[in-house]
């Protein structure tokens, strides 16, 4: 395959122009037309049969010893027979590059069965009988085949052929081509091509079947044969305007896909095909047929599997393909085909974009994910053509921006911020492999409910949030909460895996759910106007978090108050000014409080009063409803006064209520408005209790020497 700089000198501006689409890109089946038109012409170069070849096949048998059976056919004389020069009628010898096109295979995917060329890809290591049995093949299958038959009939060229099969009838002559394979061999085994070479005229040279126009017009219609036939099909073609070129041609309805979308098993996307009739339904033609099907190697080298699926990222320019957007596809696909490292096509686009500081805006991904279940039956979803690089690269930064610099996650006060930070955690840490985590789905892995991969299916929520992502298109709030919850729940059941409350779980869930209500990216969805705040882009101020000798000691209020004041009023989906169904806000509001509440006095439990079970425990996430939130509200308060007596008999003065920044605004939002009347949902209400408890766990002073040590014992790390 021609390296970027190679493919471009051998193909200018003008050459190349003509070989390209004169439509824009539109649908699948253009992009697969275009990679395959690439692909052609950095490996077999220009012309009628080129894209027919297929050098990838054998590509592994290039420079290597005894790769190259050679029959050699003298046909310039009155009768044919075998060449009896200095060579002799077998030539065994080296398969090398510049013999790609002169060799001329095209291979036929079957287990058993000849290829469509009359070159011939013997299987490995195969011993010298079954050599000289394929290389007298070369005369008795395909000189023979019917389509080939036809072909010399029809070609001025044709004699050659059936010279080649009058040698089949004569056993001296098939006896004499097993000896010379055999010898030649010297009894070893060896992979190889198996081919011949034909002389025409007396005083001619012996001529590569690549330099013989009938051998490759029988190669051409032996292919196109395989178009009209598959799936049990007499013959599915017929006279229509081709899908790719536009154009009134004759058109096949069984070719073959390197996404297997089109052919006649895929009913989901032709209910009720009848496969003879397939080309009306799906129409092109016979040669953009061909050049889909080279497409292989650049789709394959665009996809990546994740979540039981294979996940199709085919990059695209937008718009008609010009050379100028053609060097640059073709130097995106060539470095996916020929990378041998782990990064995702996504990846791999935005490091030739940021080297190269290219113009993006034209850039699209076809994106799709799809899940087999059984040979050639798949399942096709979530399919786009509108994907960018900027949505997954974006959400890599504004994650990374969001607890590396916001006030929700660092603080510059001697009190800690709102939500915990775990370099051990990757969604609460700056990570350099971000966008690997956000194309991969290991983004979502982390927060969802865990499901066995063995048994994943379409319906699985990570996939739909992992396309949508790499797409742009909004993931919808309620399943992001449902799977958020589902996760927690979960982990804090689970003892044998996880210790104690997952507040890094959930404050992992937070950073990600407020990236994705980034105002730049929208990737947040509802239709039920009281979930609207969820959706909008939090308001945290930013800084970087100083070392803590720099920390400002606060003078005034007390800096808990400050802390929870800011980071509600902040927070859309908590804030006292949400504009939508503010009953629903204040809710919301409040089962976030009564969770601070009960992680601030839970952590009080556990390390000053050496309690083995708390609050934490006492009140778990699945327990949380709007029919006991009440009480559990009563009872913590009441725990609460408990221990604020308690300090006062200990300390004597003790001003005011414990976590009376807490209790306080809880009195006004739960124990006035009676929640037995919320219209909250269990989801909704479930998580911003859980994103409390986590808010209240980690509201203490600053401990520089604790800090560390105290955090690895709230839950095993991650």
């Amino acid at each position: 395959m021609l390296s970027p700089e190679a493919f471009e000198a051998a193909y200018p501006d003008d050459e190349l122009a003509d070989e390209l689409p004169n439509s824009p890109i539109a649908s699948l089946r253009d992009i697969q037309y275009l990679y395959g038109k690439l692909y052609t012409l950095a490996t077999t170069g220009g012309g009628e049969y080129a894209s027919y070849l297929t050098p990838d096949a054998a590509g592994d048998l290039v420079d290597t010893d005894d790769s190259l059976v050679v029959v050699r056919i003298d046909i310039s004389g009155e009768d044919p027979t075998l060449a009896d020069d200095t060579i002799g009628p077998v030539q065994l010898t080296r398969y090398t590059e510049s013999l790609v096109q002169n060799v001329s295979h095209c291979k036929y995917p079957a287990a058993r069965g000849i290829d469509h060329s009359i070159t011939h890809q013997a299987g490995r290591n195969s011993d010298p009988d079954k050599l000289a049995r394929y290389a007298k093949e070369r005369l008795t299958k395909w000189a023979t085949d019917d389509v080939v038959i036809d072909v010399a009939e029809e070609h001025p060229d044709g004699w050659i052929i059936e010279d080649l099969a009058a040698l089949s009838e004569d056993e001296t002559t098939l006896e004499a081509i097993e000896d010379a394979v055999t010898t030649s061999l010297g009894g070893e085994s060896t992979t190889a091509l198996l081919t011949v070479q034909v002389k025409t005229e007396p005083n001619g040279d012996y001529r590569w079947p690549g330099e013989i126009d009938a051998f490759l017009e029988a190669m051409r219609q032996r292919k196109l044969s395989k178009l009209v036939t598959k799936n049990d099909a007499d013959d599915s073609s017929g006279d229509a305007t081709g899908i790719v070129t536009g154009q009134p041609e004759r058109t096949v309805g069984t070719s073959e896909d390197p996404q297997n979308y089109f052919l006649g098993k895929q009913l989901e996307k032709f209910p009720g095909l009848d496969i003879e009739e397939a080309w009306r339904s799906h129409p092109i033609s016979e040669d953009a047929a061909i050049t889909v099907m080279n497409a292989d190697t650049f789709v394959e080298a665009c996809t990546y599997r994740t979540f039981g699926t294979k996940v199709y990222y085919l990059p695209y320019f937008f718009g008609r393909p010009t050379p100028e957007k053609a060097y640059r596809l073709y130097n995106l696909l060539y470095q996916a085909a020929t990378n041998d490292g782990d990064e995702t096509p996504i990846e791999r686009a935005y490091i030739d974009h940021r080297e190269k500081n290219v113009d993006e805006r034209d850039l699209r991904f076809y994106v799709s994910a799809v899940m087999p279940h059984q040979m050639s039956r798949y399942d096709v979803f979530g399919e786009t053509l509108n994907g960018r690089l900027q949505y997954p690269r974006e959400l890599a930064f504004t994650h990374n921006r969001l607890v590396d610099d916001t006030s929700a996650f660092n603080s510059i006060t001697d009190w800690t911020p709102p939500l915990p930070t775990n370099d051990s955690w990757g969604l609460l840490t700056s990570d350099d492999s971000r966008l690997n985590s956000v194309s991969t789905g290991w983004y979502f892995y982390q927060t969802f409910a865990e499901r066995d991969d063995a048994d994943a299916d379409a319906d699985d929520p990570r996939i739909g949030a992992l396309v949508s992502v790499l797409s742009g298109d909004a993931i919808a709030i309620e399943v992001l909460l449902e799977e958020y919850v589902q996760r927690i729940i979960d982990d804090q059941t689970d003892d044998s895996e996880h210790e104690g409350f997952p507040s890094f779980l959930v404050a992992s869930q937070f950073a990600q759910l407020c990236s994705l209500a980034d105002s730049k990216l929208e990737l947040l969805r509802t239709t039920d106007t009281a979930k609207a705040p969820i959706t909008r882009e939090p308001t945290y101020e930013e800084h970087t978090m100083p070392d803590f000798d720099a920390i400002p000691i606060t003078d005034g209020g007390h800096p808990a108050d400050d802390k929870l004041e800011s980071f509600i009023e902040s927070t859309p989906a908590l804030s006292s000014t949400a504009d939508d169904k503010e009953a629903v806000a204040t809710q919301r509001r409040g089962a976030f409080l009564l969770g601070s509440l009960v992680g601030d006095i839970g952590s009080y439990q556990e390390y000053h009063e050496d309690r083995s079970t708390t609050l934490v425990d006492q009140y778990p996430v699945k327990s949380i409803t709007n029919s006991r939130i009440k009480k559990v509200t009563q009872e913590t308060i009441a725990k609460t006064l408990t221990y604020t007596r308690q300090e006062k008999k200990q300390q004597g003065g003790y001003p005011g209520t414990k976590a009376d920044h807490i209790v306080d605004r809880l009195r006004e939002t739960i124990l006035d408005p009676d929640p037995d009347d919320w219209e909250i949902d269990t989801d909704d209400l479930r998580f911003y209790y859980a994103l409390g408890v986590t808010y209240g766990m980690n509201d203490h002073p600053w401990d520089t020497d604790a800090q560390d040590d105290e955090t690895t014992t709230l839950e095993e790390e991650h």
